[in-house]
């Protein structure tokens, strides 16, 4: 799994619940700039990966298991790393 590929399942599983990403930030109880495109790299263009805990709040708040969380992620992604 790639940085962008679980930035597009947060995307997606948002897009699913009819929220922007801002929205699932919010509900997940997290400030609403979360899930920003501008924060998904740090200032030395260094990708920044959202923490375990960030991920644990949106599951938590949408009562979705991990498992149920990597069907938002792209296929293709987690095909490739399957043993």
């Amino acid at each position: 799994m790639t940085h962008n590929d679980l930035w597009i399942g947060i995307a997606n599983l948002a897009r699913y619940k009819n929220l922007s990403c801002s929205g699932l930030a919010r509900l997940s109880g997290l400030d609403a700039t979360t899930f920003n495109k501008s924060k998904r790299v740090n200032r030395d263009g260094s990708p920044h990966w959202p923490s375990t805990y960030t991920i644990a709040c949106v599951l938590n708040a949408l009562h979705m298991s991990l498992g149920e969380f990597a069907r938002f992620v792209p296929n293709d992604s987690l095909d490739r790393n399957r043993i």
